[in-house]
């Protein structure tokens, strides 16, 4: 699942919106993973997709997602209807916009009084895919399906014996930190990098959708008999999930908290459908149930859109002294960081000859660049004055429209 590239929308391009308007920030090109639009218009899931599938709305009917709007203020709107946001650019009073998580959205060029009705978020835990949906009280605004953090354990625990390696060598070294407590409170490094990629996405969609609630699922977690150190944190799930929960309180939601069996009743009652391969990108494998926890409590019995985001967090290796193993002449080179000849990593840049592209590292004097799709390396003697600067991104987004995903699975 690291390398979802033949997942993203072949048919997908922004010409058609580059003609209306001059967004002033990045315009994908065609095929690129970031470009949410179809060639039939703005829509970020295409309005080209035709009838929705079974079981989304009684009937049949077009399978359209909303579109977030902001105002000039950048105070969040409520989403409207892709033909809307359509008109809007045409006529020049709104500019397209793309977050930091690669989701489209429309800014209005002028101040609006927002009249918002609730919306909800559901989300779906998991430990290895997790999912987010928006709903309001009678569309589906968006789904995320995005890859979990766990690679934390085994950094710290790497980083960890590199220290104690380092003090038996003649070589800098950090002196060893000896009957050291832990505060009140403390979240295993793990734990709390699982929750925090969660949070980011939530704050990220708070900035263009007025969501009011966070429906949660419980996460259960068991005590061990006889474990003092483990049953005093009651788990690191369970620590996670409170700091979790408090975190969204402080953001300014209203928390709602859902047990799985709650889940599976109304999902059951829909008539919803769930499929046992959490890895494969579709509604039916973890945003079923993250739409069915912020279904039920903003009121709506289908889900008006099926397509999805699948998001997969950029890992940057954090700076280390020096690498694991020896270079040629007995040389440990230095490894790491976050900087890239003075531009962050993460920064998404369009280059003359690659398109979107983001910066992961450098050499020399030249700078690397990655693929969006995969992450894979494209070159590493980039040159400053061949690339724009746009934004900084923390996800890898695909957009998956349900045509193109069953073109390309034959699922349904």
């Amino acid at each position: 699942m690291r390398k979802l590239t033949s997942l993203s929308p072949s048919r997908t391009t922004l010409a058609g919106l580059q003609a209306r308007q001059g967004a002033s920030l990045a315009l994908p090109s065609a095929g690129e993973p970031l470009n949410p639009t179809t060639r039939k218009g703005l829509s970020p899931a295409g309005i080209g997709e035709g009838k929705s599938h079974p079981g989304s709305r009684p009937g049949g009917g077009p399978n359209r997602p909303r579109v977030p709007v902001v105002d000039a203020r950048g105070v969040p709107l409520m989403p409207c209807t892709p033909v809307r946001a359509r008109l809007l650019l045409k006529r020049g009073k709104a500019v397209a916009r793309w977050n930091k998580l690669g989701i489209f959205y429309i800014k209005l060029k002028y101040p609006v009084e927002p009249k918002n009705q609730m919306s909800a978020v559901g989300v779906d835990p998991g430990s290895k895919f997790e999912a987010e949906s928006v709903v309001g009280t009678k569309d589906t605004v968006l789904n995320i399906m995005h890859e979990a953090v766990d690679w934390v354990k085994e950094a710290l625990e790497q980083r960890r014996q590199m220290r104690r390696a380092r003090r038996y060598r003649k070589t800098r070294y950090r002196k060893c930190k000896r009957n050291r407590k832990r505060k009140e409170g403390w979240i295993p490094p793990s734990t709390k990098a699982r929750w925090d990629a969660k949070l980011r996405i939530i704050a990220q969609l708070k900035k263009i959708i007025p969501i009011s609630h966070a429906v949660v699922e419980n996460v259960s977690a068991e005590s061990k008999k006889g474990s003092k150190r483990w049953n005093s944190n009651f788990s690191p799930v369970e620590v996670g999930k409170q700091y979790f929960y408090s975190q969204l309180r402080t953001m300014g939601f209203e928390v709602v908290v859902k047990n799985s069996y709650e889940t599976k009743k109304f999902r059951d009652g829909l008539g919803l459908r769930k499929i046992k391969n959490k890895s494969k990108p579709v509604f039916e494998s973890q945003c079923v149930d993250s739409w069915c926890l912020a279904a039920m409590v903003t009121g709506v019995k289908y889900p008006s859109t099926k397509s999805l985001y699948y998001m997969v967090p950029l890992r940057w290796h954090r700076r280390q002294l020096h690498r694991l193993q020896f270079e040629k002449g007995g040389v440990r080179k230095r490894y790491g960081g976050t900087m890239s000849l003075g531009l962050k990593r993460g920064t998404l840049v369009r280059h003359v000859r690659y398109g979107l592209c983001y910066i992961g590292g450098f050499q020399d004097d030249g700078f690397s660049l990655h693929s969006l799709r995969s992450g894979e390396r494209l070159t590493q003697g980039a040159k400053r004055e061949d690339f724009k600067v746009l934004t900084r991104i923390a996800f890898r987004t695909q957009f998956l429209s349900m045509t193109r995903v069953r073109s390309l699975f034959g699922y349904f």
